[in-house]
């Protein structure tokens, strides 16, 4: 088995309550409400700035220049890519990309990006790769999901950009590389180092979790 596989069987559990979230499931039947999915594309927008400094560490702590090249190109496709999709919503919303950088992170916010850049100051490239992946990859599945279980979703005026983009073969490309750069690392490694990288995995797929959580619901600093 693959160390990948191990990981996915690992977070069936959270994943299915992620894709069963009410945030998650408005997206698709398009009755998300739009205050909660402003707050989800704000706080996103600051999540992202922080996860793609995750792919900077990934070049620095690469060991072939291809490799490295990967992850910045990588690194660039999220600045001018993914980013790009929140600054052309905030537009649609009146919200300009200086008001964007100036969000205040939430608590879970703040606290997901504190723990994925504090593997990736200290860790390997393996814990790095295993501590970012379930971002992009559990994006990948949910517009997977959402594509196939509500179709016509992706024509949705408001949500349906949000997923075609991550129900994409493109973005379901990027996964598929990070997962198999993981592979080959994880490969003969001790059991004491996989239980690590396994641990990241499912920190930060709980993580995931709370921050649909709080872009539904809110969960802001208590004062």
């Amino acid at each position: 088995m693959k160390f990948s596989q191990r990981l996915f069987e690992k977070v069936q559990d959270v994943w299915k309550k992620t894709h069963q979230h009410p945030f998650v499931v408005g997206l698709g039947t398009g009755e998300l409400p739009v205050e909660s999915f402003i707050r989800y594309m704000k706080q996103d927008y600051i999540y992202l700035i922080d996860y793609s400094k995750m792919f900077a560490f990934g070049a620095v702590k690469a060991q072939d220049v291809g490799t490295m090249a990967a992850f910045a190109r990588l690194l660039d496709e999220i600045l001018h890519g993914e980013m790009d999709l929140h600054r052309q919503y905030a537009e649609r919303f009146g919200i300009t990309s200086q008001e964007l950088e100036k969000t205040e992170p939430l608590p879970n916010n703040l606290a997901y990006t504190s723990y994925m850049l504090k593997v990736a100051q200290n860790g390997g490239l393996e814990e790095l790769i295993s501590a970012l992946l379930p971002c992009m990859w559990s994006y990948w599945e949910i517009g997977k999901m959402l594509a196939e279980t509500y179709p016509g979703s992706n024509k949705h005026p408001l949500y349906g950009d949000w997923i075609t983009m991550y129900s994409s073969e493109e973005f379901g490309a990027l996964s598929l590389w990070l997962i198999d750069i993981l592979d080959r690392l994880a490969d003969g490694k001790p059991e004491r180092e996989l239980a690590i990288l396994e641990q990241h995995f499912l920190t930060t797929s709980r993580f995931e979790f709370m921050f649909w959580d709080m872009a539904y619901m809110g969960g802001d600093w208590p004062v």
